[in-house]
């Protein structure tokens, strides 16, 4: 497959959006968005997958503003580290920045149709604050702690919508993650699957101190069935 960088223009300046392009050279695009650790091991694994799968994938640099570049490890200092950039990143200024990398993807000769976002994490709050400011085909989120406390743009969001929590999560309580499921309900473009006996970041498996090799290899599958279903 094809990995390159585009550059991405915004009005005040322009960022790096890492893209691979699978290798049938086209096909529906995703924008996958990172969590605190940056376009990392984990970032850059699913994003191969992606692609490995038909996707042309790209993954935006959102932190650019504070550290261009930034990718940590996921050890105790690099997670440290990670949140000590993560607490000086704008949320509204970054779910702009996402939108246009959207919009980049989208104009790619390499676009085939339809557009999706993943996002982990950080991430997935952006994926979900995105889905209710731009169109998009299908939206994945995963464990958005920014979720629950913004249920009330669900109704702004028309796109088919997946979010996936942890329901041993510390960071989102359950009684967080019921509020988004009461919210959800009677919704019929929004899923919400709860992993009960997992906890925060439980899909990164370059991160063993979160991840849950029990949940989730049929957590992943069923977002890439999301996928496939709405974006295929």
């Amino acid at each position: 497959m094809e990995n390159r960088v585009e550059k991405v223009a915004v009005a005040d300046g322009a960022f790096d959006l890492h893209l691979w392009v699978p290798d049938g050279g086209h096909g529906p695009v995703v924008l996958l968005v990172q969590e605190i650790y940056g376009v990392g091991p984990y970032i850059r694994g699913v994003a191969e997958e992606l692609a490995g799968l038909g996707y042309v994938v790209g993954a935006p640099d959102l932190f650019w503003r504070i550290q261009p570049g930034w990718v940590a490890g996921h050890d105790e200092t690099g997670t440290a580290e990670s949140l000590r950039i993560g607490a000086r990143f704008d949320v509204p200024q970054g779910v702009s920045d996402a939108a246009a990398a959207l919009s980049l993807l989208r104009a790619l000769p390499e676009a085939d149709g339809r557009a999706g976002v993943v996002g982990f994490c950080l991430g997935g709050s952006v994926a979900y604050l995105l889905a209710a400011t731009v169109e998009a085909d299908a939206v994945l989120s995963f464990y958005g702690s920014a979720v629950p406390d913004a249920t009330g743009l669900m109704e702004r969001i028309a796109c088919p919508l997946l979010m996936v929590f942890g329901g041993s999560d510390p960071y989102i309580p359950r009684d967080r993650v019921a509020l988004v499921e009461e919210a959800a309900a009677g919704r019929p473009n929004v899923e919400v699957h709860v992993a009960e006996q997992a906890g925060h970041a439980f899909l990164n498996y370059e991160a063993p101190q979160f991840h849950n090799p029990d949940a989730a290899p049929a957590v992943w599958a069923l977002g890439l069935d999301f996928l496939n279903r709405h974006l295929r």
